[in-house]
């Protein structure tokens, strides 16, 4: 069966959500205090805040699809809905969510290449991005794709102060030539 990525649309929200809430579930939930597990979920992965995100005209989110089942997704935004940087020559991953189910089977670079391919179509100068200091399997996933650790900054999650790495990957958007 072939993998797909289309651009979300509004009524893909409530499996959007669904598959986002599991997602996160997977990746956070072993190293974070459930309570603040919980407390992010209900903050930032509600069918409402969903839908602000989605008709911010800076984000866009892009569904990857098996079949007609969404088994991950990406969401990048460029400025002003960035949440860090802030600049209008990058774009921002602010989310890149794929089931455990489907690691391993180079589906997380499918969707990164996608957001890579979406910066340079937008004539951006680099791609950036947020990653949880102690997510290795990301911070290595990221590594191995040419993003480099350029700053961090801190991340309310429940209870706590975390420390997020900032990361990019530089291009030459006229030419899409990788720096």
């Amino acid at each position: 069966m072939s993998y797909q990525i289309l651009k979300t649309e509004l009524n893909d929200l409530p499996e959007l959500l669904d598959v986002a809430r599991k997602a996160f579930l997977q990746a956070f939930s072993a190293k974070n205090k459930p309570e603040n597990v919980n407390a992010y979920l209900e903050e930032a992965f509600t069918l409402d805040q969903f839908k602000i995100e989605f008709q911010n005209s800076a984000s866009t989110f892009f569904k990857l699809v098996k079949g007609d089942e969404i088994i991950g997704y990406i969401k990048v935004n460029l400025c002003p809905a960035q949440t860090d940087v802030h600049d209008p020559d990058s774009l921002e991953i602010a989310r890149l969510y794929l089931l455990d189910e489907f690691t391993g089977l180079s589906l997380g670079k499918l969707l990164l290449e996608h957001a890579i391919d979406f910066a340079k179509q937008s004539k951006k100068s680099y791609i950036w991005l947020g990653v949880w200091e102690h997510n290795l399997r990301a911070i290595n996933f990221y590594e191995r794709n040419d993003f480099k650790k350029f700053n961090s900054h801190p991340f309310p999650f429940g209870d706590e102060i975390q420390t997020d790495w900032l990361m990019k990957r530089s291009f030459d958007p006229i030419f899409n030539i990788e720096n």
